[in-house]
């Protein structure tokens, strides 16, 4: 007897083939049969009208931190998630000695938009080492599954400490972080992450380590993916960084290169474009080169207490690197404002605010007399006082103690662009960023979003086709061999949804973080159920069923 059988729904088995209308069972957590009349079950459930899908694989997610406290992942696993693989980037907590430990989480607050009380009071440091690390999760257990990059700031931080931030390592110090991706590799870590982003920096602004490694630095160390004969290279890339550098990378090592972040950037709108072509080159010479990109919308929330979207700007420097006391100074400063507003007039290939003022709106005020502005732009507000529009933000956020609360959207707001890229033969749709970025923005919904947004409202691709870059790709760009598509013996990770109604709904905010601290969320819409390994963790209205038993696996073996 089988003990679930789904019956009568649509199936997609998430390798881009057509639906079929079918049964699907599961005994001990793996997909037994997949036809017709599959016989009795201890559990049955009537789908007709609904679609069947393999489980979401997010490949790009921070949860290296929230894991040690949630184990649930949320809101991931409540938003048809049933693998995420964390450590993108290379912003990781593992590994990490004990004398390093806050300089980590001083570096999260800002690179990832984390809060430091949140992760001093949340983050479990039962670990060192990358492989104690991976060991501790799987010992706690997960709610879904899991695969984890080792990442280079923290190896880097971990053999040269503070001067990771600093200065290029030696080769004795480059051979020591050799050692530690090889080690990480033998543990199962899904690969090696990395950032060359000029926007990803830490406390007051110095540079994440990994921005510090030359290239022989980073030859070295993807060059152990190669050694080791398996693993994925991902990096979020700088504007120094080619897609040909890239591709020697790929092509020495053998192993396949994941590039982040592909966003559409309205200011310079071939860039990503370019990017994309050159991947595609790549890959007709044979190596497996991948652009990833997001179906959604790249926009933040955020105070000029930590105004994440302008820290990209080397004008901005002087604010990062000081104290929250002296910014009012500098923001009042006319040669900070001057120097700001020069070089967002220049051209830049990534850069998060590129001066779209009409895209940069205010979405909350703390003083009564300011209420009528909100839900409006900066750009149109400026103009109606007859102001330059830094200056009215500036202004403005100084008159309300910096409390002022706007919303930018930043990137990917040319739809027509966005969805020329997500159809692109060489795409992996991703960049959730979850776990990350709490406070500004919630994508981990991504999936739910292509599915509804896309593929429903705006028709760019099939069904069937947009299932397969959620579940059948992923798995195979990142060996994933047992998840990703429905078939006999493979393990039962399933979404089951329907496909007039699925996607994500509005953003609100939730206190459930360590401290009762907030954060953003996005709730499913049209999710009828989710299956970790066979074991339900998705009720009917969409509501999390925890349990006594934690149905996630760490995955630690990937193909070759």
């Amino acid at each position: 007897m089988h003990d679930l059988v789904i019956r009568g729904a649509l199936i997609h088995d998430g390798t881009g083939a057509p639906p079929a209308l079918g049964e699907l069972a599961v005994k001990g957590g793996v997909i037994a049969a997949i036809g017709a009349d599959l016989g009795p079950a201890r559990e049955t459930i009537d789908a007709r009208g609904l679609a069947l899908m393999p489980g979401i694989i997010d490949v790009h997610t921070h949860f290296d931190a929230q894991i040690t406290w949630d184990r649930w992942l949320n809101p991931s696993s409540t938003l048809g998630v049933t693998t995420a693989v964390i450590g993108n980037c290379g912003f990781t907590i593992a590994p990490c000695k004990p004398e390093h430990r806050d300089l980590t989480m001083r570096n999260l607050t800002h690179v990832e938009g984390m809060s430091l009380d949140v992760l001093r009071g949340g983050v479990d440091w039962g670990f060192q080492t990358f492989p104690e690390y991976v060991r501790q999760i799987e010992k706690n257990g997960v709610g879904i599954n899991v695969a984890a990059f080792v990442g280079h700031s923290s190896v880097r931080t971990y053999v040269m400490g503070e001067d990771a931030h600093r200065r290029a390592a030696s080769k004795a110090e480059v051979d020591a972080m050799k050692r530690i991706v090889l080690d990480a590799m033998q543990a199962g870590a899904v690969g090696f992450a990395t950032s060359t982003a000029g926007q990803h920096n830490g406390e007051a602004g110095i540079p994440m380590p990994s921005r510090l490694a030359d290239q022989d630095e980073l030859r070295t160390l993807v060059g152990a993916l190669g050694e080791a004969g398996r693993g994925v290279f991902m990096l979020t890339k700088g504007a120094e960084t080619t897609i040909p550098f890239l591709e020697e990378l790929a092509a020495d090592s053998g192993r396949p290169v994941v590039v982040a972040a592909l966003l559409h950037n309205s200011t310079n709108p071939q860039v990503t474009f370019d990017d994309l072509r050159d991947i595609a080159a790549a890959q007709s010479r044979g190596r497996q080169l991948w652009g990833q990109v997001s179906p959604c919308p790249l926009t933040n929330e955020f105070t000029l207490k930590s105004p994440y979207p302008f820290e990209g700007l080397k004008a901005w420097r002087p604010a990062m690197e000081a104290p929250e006391a002296k910014l009012p100074g500098i923001y009042a400063d006319p040669s900070f404002r001057q120097a700001v507003r020069h070089e967002l007039t220049q051209p830049a290939k990534v850069r998060l605010f590129n001066g779209e003022w009409n895209k940069l709106n205010l979405l909350e005020v703390k003083h009564d007399r300011n209420r009528a502005l909100e839900g409006k732009s900066v750009g149109a507000l400026a103009a109606a006082a007859g102001k330059d529009p830094l200056d009215f933000m500036l202004d403005l956020a100084l008159g309300e103690d910096l409390d002022t609360i706007f919303t930018a959207v930043l990137l990917n707001s040319d739809e027509d662009a966005v969805g020329r890229m997500l159809q692109h033969p060489y795409a992996n749709i991703a960049l959730s960023d979850a776990g990350a970025h709490l406070t500004f923005f919630c994508d981990a919904g991504f999936g739910l979003h292509l599915l509804g947004h896309w593929v429903r409202g705006r028709k760019v691709m099939p069904l069937e086709q947009a299932i397969h870059h959620l579940t059948g790709r992923p798995a195979a760009i990142f060996g994933i061999e047992d998840r990703g598509t429905l078939a006999v013996g493979k393990a039962a990770d399933l979404m089951l949804f329907d496909p007039a109604t699925i996607d994500r709904g509005d953003k609100k905010r939730v206190h459930d973080l360590p401290g009762g601290a907030p954060r953003l969320t996005t709730p499913a819409v049209g999710l009828h159920g989710v299956w970790v390994n066979g074991r339900r963790i998705v009720a009917e209205d969409g509501s999390l069923i925890a349990g006594d038993t934690l149905p996630g696996k760490v995955l630690r073996r990937f193909a070759a």
